[in-house]
């Protein structure tokens, strides 16, 4: 009986230390999950005042992104020209300034890596613009030394209005 009951012990301490690892690893999740959507909402400020260097400064060298329409942009010089003041859209005060909101955000246990998705919408001009066109996306991001980092992401225009339903995708 005796016996019994020790076993019974050992195996609520067992668990009991499993839960407090599991929680502990669910804390440092949490964190991490929270730095990724901050650093998308920093990003997100970034972009709605057409600030490239602070823009640019959340992806890897080598991002790719799938636009919403379909054009592959590789590299971030190639992404960072399509925010540039000084050319195109933007120089003709025809800028879209898209905005993010993550609707989840779910980090890798075993890998510095964190996927997340939500919606996007492009607004004309300004961050509280008229929205022309707007739809979903994922982003994969990678944590390099302390940073949260956006490798690639993949945006799916699903709706527009007005201007916003001119463009063709990409076929």
């Amino acid at each position: 009986m005796k016996y019994l009951a020790l076993s019974a012990l050992l195996a609520l301490a067992a668990c009991a230390g499993r839960t407090a690892v599991s929680s502990g690893a669910q804390r440092t999740e949490d964190v991490e999950a929270r730095a990724v959507r901050s650093a998308r909402a920093a990003q997100n400020r970034a972009i709605a005042v057409l600030d490239t260097a602070a823009i640019a400064s959340f992806w890897t060298d080598d991002v790719e992104i799938r636009r919403g329409l379909g054009a592959l942009v590789t590299g971030r010089d190639a992404y960072k020209r399509l925010f540039d003041p000084d050319s195109g859209a933007v120089a003709r005060g025809e800028e879209l300034i898209y905005q993010r909101e993550p609707v989840s955000v779910v980090m890798s246990a075993h890998w510095p890596l964190a996927y997340e998705e939500g919606t996007w919408i492009g607004h004309l001009g300004r961050a509280d613009g008229p929205a022309l066109i707007r739809g979903r996306y994922a982003a994969q991001w990678v944590k390099r030394g302390n940073r949260w980092l956006i490798r690639g992401e993949v945006y799916v225009a699903l709706s527009c209005s007005g201007a916003g339903c001119a463009s063709a995708a990409v076929p």
